[in-house]
């Protein structure tokens, strides 16, 4: 299986709640790979949560960091890098995802919704209607998360193993497009 991508890296992209440090856990043991999360490998540097990081530095100097991380986690090999759902809203990090190969873990607002509705650990549905929040955060993504060269769309149905097996048997017709260019 780990020959399958020859070391390259597996970024998963996707709005919060769709599962990328679930999926992205079962596919770097399917792949022998690495994880990592940035969200968490940005709190262990700042020490502080994203809720603190937002609500005392702003959105803007989160995105900073999190461009940060992400030049620094492009530099290994055989990762899977689960990203923050806004990490596609920079240019300069699609730079960076495209050293290795982008999965958008596509899943529909109401099952990220069910998903979310008792989670505090999320800045940006704070303080508003969570549901219309992530219809236009989706809406705003949409063509940037588009950009993947991977869209695995998800229903609630779906186990994480079963995501993870999905992206494992769609990895191969990706990989000829992206060598042959």
């Amino acid at each position: 299986m780990n020959s399958l991508l020859q070391g390259v890296n597996l970024y998963l992209i996707g709005m919060m709640g769709s599962g990328k440090s679930t999926v992205g856990r079962l596919l770097a043991k399917h792949l022998g790979y690495g994880f990592v999360d940035t969200d968490d490998v940005i709190v262990q540097a700042a020490g502080k949560s994203i809720n603190q990081l937002f609500a005392e530095s702003g959105e803007a100097a989160f995105r900073q960091l999190e461009s940060d991380v992400l030049a620094q986690v492009c530099a290994f090999t055989k990762l899977t890098i689960a990203t923050g759902g806004g990490i596609v809203t920079r240019q300069e990090n699609w730079s960076y995802l495209h050293h290795g190969l982008i999965v958008w873990l596509d899943a529909p607002v109401e099952l990220l919704y069910s998903r979310l509705q008792e989670d505090t650990t999320r800045p940006l549905l704070k303080d508003v209607d969570p549901l219309g929040k992530l219809r236009s955060l989706l809406e705003q993504r949409q063509p940037l998360y588009s950009q993947a060269d991977l869209q695995i769309t998800i229903s609630a149905e779906e186990t994480p193993e079963d995501i993870a097996n999905r992206v494992i048997a769609a990895i191969p017709s990706v990989l000829k497009k992206t060598v042959s260019h």
